[in-house]
């Protein structure tokens, strides 16, 4: 079916025919990209312009096998996350490494190399992946691991579906004590206070992030939530299991006023004076602690009618302090914005051969799409991140450019030359990949 597509950002959109189906080899046949449930903001998951023919992954989620003694899945790609632990948390596993939202299928994590609030204990998603099933771009369909395919392994990881499309993922699950979440929250005055605590507590949690307040002023510019959880053990647990909250939906586009610098202002001045009176230690569901913004479907709309991009970045350790105050003051210097900033503790970089983390600070920060402003912001950021050995999630992005890109990630040119070689006419192209990569 011809359909106009989007990410989550809603900018860009192109047109395409999509075709769908449970039989991810039927469907990947001469088709130019898989596409799960579309929630990379940029255009990671879009076509280049044409129409042309891509794959829609999120009928094809049947769960294939589980061993329980070694806690590995196997499960077609189109398999949601939302689903996965709706039928494993009542059993005692987890997926080992999550991102903010449960709209993503297995075959996208593994794409983008998800990682999560304890990237600094747990890795990447692409850490925790036994094996592939793979078309690649010439037809043939491979099972590859490690082991016996490393070179093409790793550049699939975190390849963003670049290296052929995904038909199964073999996955090792994490066995949870309870389904509970001890979470424990502290406030800090500004951000050099809270960067500093969220390194103290990588040491002694498995999950950390922090909410920052970028629209605050003079010296409390950068205040926020530091957020620190881990699995509840059994005496800690209640007795019952988590509930599912309720939702609610954004009916449509909303105007550009409800999103200004006053009115995000006022809300996170709201948002630290609940968190001063809200207990320091709690028990919390796993879906209000990993997915707070899943309770809200379809915020992106909040945006307005132009869209949103998100922009995340890691900068390293020996960038230092002065380094990350820098990209704030760059950020809160064009146009409206930021209004969402998440400040986390990356550690080691895996295998993945584009994967984002690499040990160091990383944030991500919500703007509004405002025509050349936010091309202009994103320069500017780029411009910091890639002087300060940085770089960015591809997932994420819609405006780099390609110099940027290029400058900031060295490990470009192996991953390019093993793409040359398996799919030298490039069948496997996205808008993202002919914007940066080809």
């Amino acid at each position: 079916m011809r359909r106009r597509l989007c990410g989550w950002g809603r900018y860009p959109t192109v047109e395409a025919f999509e075709i769908e189906g449970e039989d991810l080899e039927a469907i990947t046949r001469d088709v130019v990209l898989s596409r799960g449930l579309g929630r990379s903001y940029g255009d990671a998951s879009l076509p280049p312009p044409g129409p042309l023919r891509v794959a829609a992954t999120h009928r094809a989620d049947r769960i294939l096998s589980f061993d329980p003694t070694t806690a590995v899945l196997r499960a077609q790609a189109g398999l949601s996350l939302e689903r996965l632990n709706r039928f494993f948390l009542e059993r005692g596993y987890f997926s080992p490494v999550t991102p903010g939202t449960e709209q993503v299928t297995l075959g996208g994590m593994v794409a983008a190399d998800v990682h999560g609030k304890n990237h600094h204990v747990a890795g990447t998603i692409g850490a925790h992946v036994r094996a592939l099933r793979l078309r690649l771009p010439d037809g043939t369909i491979h099972r590859i691991d490690p082991a016996s395919s490393k070179e093409l392994f790793d550049a699939t990881i975190g390849g963003m579906g670049l290296t052929g499309h995904i038909l199964e993922v073999e996955l090792c699950l994490e066995k949870i004590p309870s389904p509970w979440i001890v979470e424990s929250s502290q406030l800090h005055g500004d951000l050099e206070c809270l960067i500093d605590g969220l390194r103290q507590a990588s040491g002694q949690w498995p999950f950390t992030v922090a909410w920052a307040d970028l629209m605050a002023r003079a010296g409390g510019n950068g205040r926020g939530i530091l957020l620190q959880g881990r699995w509840a053990d059994a005496a800690q647990a209640r007795a019952e299991a988590p509930r599912r909250a309720p939702h609610v939906t954004i009916p449509c586009a909303a105007p550009r006023l409800m999103l200004s610098n006053p009115t995000i202002a006022c809300h996170n001045a709201l948002r630290m004076a609940a968190a001063r009176r809200a207990p320091q230690t709690r028990l919390t569901s796993p879906q209000r602690f990993f997915y707070p913004l899943d309770a809200i479907r379809r915020w992106n709309l909040l945006y307005g009618r132009r869209g949103m991009t998100q922009y995340q970045c890691v900068l390293p350790w020996d960038a230092g302090m002065a380094s990350y105050r820098r990209l704030v003051d760059i950020a809160r210097r064009h146009g409206p914005g930021p209004f969402l900033c998440v400040i986390k503790d990356c550690g080691a970089a895996g295998d993945g051969r584009l994967s984002f983390p690499m040990p160091g600070i990383s944030f991500a920060m919500d703007f509004p799409v405002a025509g050349g402003i936010t091309q202009a912001l994103v320069d500017d950021l780029n411009d910091h991140v890639a002087a300060a050995g940085g770089r960015i999630y591809l997932a994420k992005d819609a405006f780099t450019r390609r110099e940027h890109f290029q400058a900031m990630e060295p490990r470009l040119g192996a991953w390019r030359e093993l793409r040359n070689r398996v799919d030298p006419r490039r069948h496997v192209r996205s808008a993202l990949s002919e914007r940066l990569l080809d």
